[in-house]
């Protein structure tokens, strides 16, 4: 099923989830309410599998992880982050393709 490969990360693992990940991690700041975020979960799902070994797909809900959203000025959703070892490299706001996260991701891979 796509999305199993999905991670939850909240304030509590975040740090070791995405900061100390030793793939990079494709970050997806959401809410349950947010039918853009609901659009782009399947393409996020299915990249999640793609690129298992080699990547990470992390999802936050900024209404439980709020610390986290205002860290990332997160300012509209969605909001997806890409990063590599500890650091933003890439962002992008709103739905999106699944070709626009891919490229996101190759980018950070390469």
């Amino acid at each position: 099923m796509a999305g199993e490969n999905i991670i939850t990360v909240n304030q509590d693992n975040f740090e070791t989830e995405v900061n100390k990940s030793n793939v990079p991690v494709l970050v997806d700041f959401w809410a349950e309410w947010c039918g853009p975020c609901k659009m782009i979960a399947p393409a996020l799902g299915e990249l999640a599998t793609e690129y298992a070994g080699k990547a990470k797909v992390a999802k936050v809900n900024v209404d439980d992880n709020q610390d986290l959203a205002v860290k990332f000025r997160v300012s509209g959703i969605p909001a997806v982050f890409m990063v590599k070892n500890g650091e933003v490299i890439d962002q992008l706001v709103g739905a999106r393709s699944k070709k626009d996260f891919k490229a996101m991701i190759d980018r950070a891979i390469a």
